[in-house]
């Protein structure tokens, strides 16, 4: 066989494969499934508690994720330097928003917990439902009678 033959013959047809390396898959994913089922644990230890409890699913370089369970209201928070967004998995409650705080204490490097909202805005939220909170935005969730939110929450940290 001529050289050009040859050449062609091993651009038509691959060659055997080599040792395979699995590749781990780059990509985070949390089926709705798998966060209930881990909202489940969270009910159980926000019953043990104040009727919140939460944990951080993941960090990365410039956001982190969360798991947030509550059958009571929440204190009031404001993260200063993080865009927080919510999506609610389960249960309802009223997002309260506003600018205005009363007797801010600061609580980590990522975010000040307050007393109250001065000036504020109610918003329904429930299962499905996106909210995008902006820096510098106080937050309370509401949580009414026997009712429950569950949620989870991307916060992303703004550039300086």
């Amino acid at each position: 066989m001529d050289v050009l033959a040859v050449k062609v013959l091993n651009e038509v047809i691959p060659k055997a494969p080599g040792p395979r390396v699995p590749r781990k898959n780059p990509v985070d994913y949390w089926p709705t499934p798998v966060l209930l089922e881990r909202a489940a644990y969270l009910r159980k230890m926000a019953a043990l508690g104040d009727g919140s409890a939460s944990e951080t699913l993941k960090e990365f370089s410039h956001h982190f994720t969360m798991l947030c369970f509550r059958s009571r209201d929440s204190i009031v928070e404001l993260d200063e330097n993080f865009t927080c967004l919510l999506y609610v998995l389960d249960g309802r409650a009223t997002l309260v928003t506003g600018r205005m705080v009363v007797g801010a204490e600061e609580f980590n490097s990522r975010e000040i917990h307050d007393v109250s909202i001065a000036d504020d805005t109610r918003q329904e939220i429930r299962a499905g439902d996106v909210v995008n909170i902006p820096p510098g935005l106080a937050r309370q969730m509401l949580v009414s009678g026997e009712r429950t939110v569950t949620y989870f929450v991307i916060k992303i940290q703004e550039a300086p």
